[in-house]
């Protein structure tokens, strides 16, 4: 009997004989991972055993990079995966986890409800939920990680959470920020930690899970120093939330300050998606941010850092799904295309993984379009 698919998509994951980190489309069955160089291609490039293995995540191997797990084999080989934002890497993190227990309990893998939530508890015992947790294992429980999501998503709150602000600091202004102080003083006061340490190390979680994410030079330093403690308690220490609309700019020309606008918008969703390329009418995996008043969609190299490689002004644009694309077919593109034509009249070619994802897309875009600036 075929081994139950699982989740597919795209990951980034670091060569294991180069050091280069490229997109590849994975596939999670209950006993392996395979990866492809392409979605289309019928060979994997390489297939990773899951019976035996050991998991990790988050992965701090690589300070540079957010959102890296990594699958150590039976044989002691690594393998290192990152995924595009918070929520992907939570899914494949839980599915992998799961696959891993079912093959050492010879199990059948059978997916759980994520309807239900774990509740957060006005008054919780850290010492005995999280920070054993953190202190003793190399990853946290599925219990801690729903833990911390509730938790985010209470600081996120506009009426109770920490307030993101516009902070000056070294001739650079931050947007939709907030200081590590803060949070510890929040933390605090909603009687989520005892005292001042509790709250630092569960502000360590938050930021080793990539829910909040250090803006400034000084949280920057800190995150990459491996201590437990790498959020940093701090006036001057800078944070963000992941998903928010944060940018920073600096004292610079008038045109600089007119990109920084794009950035001010709130993250409606984000992923991976082909996109077709405007010269060389190639296919490649970009990662795409889109974000609200403004409307814009931000395209990256999800192997590299956080600059973009374009922008897509939406406001006044129209997105439709589309059968044929041409050129398409030449690259082995076939199904779940949309196109989106700006006001200026530029036609971006993009496809989804499925046709769900392609739908989810459309509305997204559509919505924020007619909103947004």
């Amino acid at each position: 009997m075929e081994p139950q698919q699982i989740r597919e998509g795209y990951l980034v994951k670091k060569g294991t004989v180069l050091n280069s980190w490229k997109a590849v489309w994975a596939v999670l069955s209950e006993d392996g991972v395979e990866f492809y160089k392409k979605k289309t291609d019928r060979s994997p490039k390489g297939m990773i055993p899951l019976k035996g293995a050991t998991f990790i995540s988050p992965c701090q191997d690589f300070s540079k990079r957010m959102l890296v797990f990594k699958i150590t084999t039976d044989r002691k080989q690594d393998h290192f995966f990152q995924a595009s934002h918070v929520e992907e890497r939570e899914f494949w993190v839980k599915d992998i986890k799961r696959a891993i227990t079912c093959l050492e309990g010879g199990r059948k893998f059978a997916r759980r409800s994520t309807r239900r939530s774990i509740r957060l508890p006005d008054k919780i015992n850290l010492t005995y939920v999280f920070l054993i947790d953190i202190a003793g294992q190399d990853m946290l429980t599925m219990s801690t990680l729903c833990f911390l999501r509730e938790l985010y998503t209470l600081m996120k709150d506009q009426d109770d959470g920490v307030k993101e602000l516009k902070l000056e600091q070294e001739k650079r202004v931050f947007n939709h920020c907030f200081t590590g102080a803060t949070v510890v003083e929040w933390l605090i006061s909603k009687e989520k930690a005892r005292n001042r340490p509790e709250a630092l190390m569960l502000a360590t979680g938050l930021l080793n899970e990539g829910f909040l994410q250090p803006a400034g030079d000084l949280s920057k330093e800190g995150a990459e120093g491996g201590e437990q403690t790498a959020f940093l308690d701090d006036t001057t220490a800078l944070y963000y939330f992941a998903d928010s609309g944060f940018f920073c700019e600096g004292y610079s020309s008038d045109e600089d300050a007119l990109l920084k606008e794009e950035f001010r918008g709130n993250i409606i969703k984000q992923g991976c998606l082909l996109k077709q390329g405007h010269k060389r009418r190639n296919w490649k995996v970009r990662k795409f941010v889109l974000r609200d008043d403004p409307a814009y969609m931000h395209y990256y190299d999800p192997t590299k850092g956080d600059d973009p490689l374009g922008s897509i002004h939406l406001r006044g644009s129209v997105v439709t799904a589309v059968e044929y694309v041409p050129d398409a077919k030449k690259y082995d593109i076939d199904g779940n295309l949309f196109e989106i034509i700006t006001s200026d009249e530029t036609h971006y070619f993009l496809q989804a993984a499925a046709a769900e994802e392609r739908k989810e897309w459309i509305n997204a875009i559509q919505a924020v379009s007619k909103s947004g600036k």
